[in-house]
């Protein structure tokens, strides 16, 4: 069975709610994973938009938050957690506003795609002092043994 991530605050290919959005609370989303694969050491989830800055004319995929090395025994985070909540071992990377932490969708045009994939690897790694998303993937690669995906949409109010 494959290892499967849910959101409470929305579901596949729906709309973000306000709650963790820029306009909104601005909460990280709460989420939820099952089956993760019994030989995983810890995971990583990163959320991106790879609509930036226009989903008409995509220039760059924007890293919302990067977070890893929790532990594979973690099942959820729950919405709006803050990095001291975080399960123990857990480290940050830093989104495109450069800092660590959550950033939620604001895009200044269009209809964009918000990806959350959480891995499951076969390793815990390294400290990595905040990596950016393309630093954090390369650390990701020959240790993933699973991927999930959630995707998730918004559009600004008015535009």
């Amino acid at each position: 069975m494959a290892m499967e991530l849910v959101s409470e605050d929305f579901e596949s290919g729906g709309e973000i709610p306000s709650a963790v959005i820029c306009e909104g609370a601005n909460k990280s989303p709460a989420l939820s994973w099952s089956t993760v694969p019994a030989g995983a050491k810890s995971l990583a989830l990163i959320i991106d938009d790879p609509d930036a800055p226009d989903p008409a004319a995509p220039k760059t995929t924007w890293a919302h938050w990067l977070l890893y090395n929790l532990p594979a025994s973690t099942s959820s985070l729950a919405r709006g957690i803050d990095a001291r909540a975080l399960p123990p071992g857990t480290m940050e990377g830093k989104n495109d506003w450069n800092r660590t932490g959550y950033g939620g969708p604001c895009p200044p045009i269009g209809r964009h795609r918000y990806f959350h994939r959480l891995y499951a690897l076969d390793t815990t790694l390294p400290d990595l002092k905040h990596p950016r998303r393309t630093e954090l993937l390369a650390a990701l690669e020959g240790h993933v043994l699973a991927k999930a995906e959630l995707v998730g949409t918004y559009q600004k109010r008015g535009r």
